[in-house]
């Protein structure tokens, strides 16, 4: 088993003002995405390398509240109000070749759910109170059983560099990134919490937070 980053997940109030403080960061705009009937949110996306993207994600005001807490702790008031405000990298998905493997491993990861959009489908860890595994700085893994989604992105010029992660519990982070064998540029160290992916844009490197 190994995983790998796969996508950064921006909470946002709607997609509109995600994709305008995308916009003022990066100087491109992100693709439409779709809707995830089974959580009432819906997305819009942005490529960041061959198998890695950035995800804009909100609740969908057309969409039904699911029956389970929303992924990404969306149903919490703290992310919604940070989200309102403007929007924030709230937490990283890692893709992995096994993730039954990845939840026996790390149990706090919480069930497999799988999930469809159009012609996408994945399988995704998440645990049953909705909330984030150390403030979002631990992964949710995925593993797909389709198609890529950043294969089907236009290529807009923008490559994800590193992923910067502080948490004041790092030293009980680690292990667990250990063992999920995570690979690629993520550094996690000891300190106040706080997500930061430096992304290369046409307009040069730039931190979205």
């Amino acid at each position: 088993m190994r995983s790998d980053i796969d996508h950064l997940v921006v909470a946002c109030a709607s997609l509109e003002q995600g994709a305008a403080w995308v916009a003022e960061r990066l100087g491109v705009e992100p693709q439409a995405g779709g809707k995830h009937a089974a959580m009432g949110t819906h997305n819009r996306l942005l490529r960041l390398g061959e198998r890695a993207y950035l995800e804009l994600i909100a609740l969908d005001p057309e969409g039904i509240a699911p029956a389970r807490p929303r992924w990404y702790a969306l149903d919490q008031p703290e992310v919604r109000a940070r989200a309102a405000q403007r929007p924030f990298l709230l937490t990283w998905v890692a893709a992995t070749d096994n993730i039954h493997e990845a939840v026996t491993r790390v149990p706090a990861l919480g069930e497999v759910v799988a999930f469809t959009r159009d012609a996408y489908a994945w399988q995704l860890a998440l645990p049953e109170n909705g909330r984030l595994n150390f403030d979002g700085v631990l992964p949710s893994p995925i593993q797909w059983n389709s198609d890529h989604p950043a294969a089907q992105l236009e290529d807009r010029g923008c490559r994800l560099l590193e992923l910067e992660l502080a948490h004041p519990q790092a030293q009980r982070v680690l292990p667990l990134f250990r063992a999920l064998k995570l690979t690629g540029p993520v550094n996690l160290a000891p300190g106040e919490l706080s997500l930061t992916a430096r992304v290369l844009s046409p307009r040069g490197p730039a931190d979205l937070r």
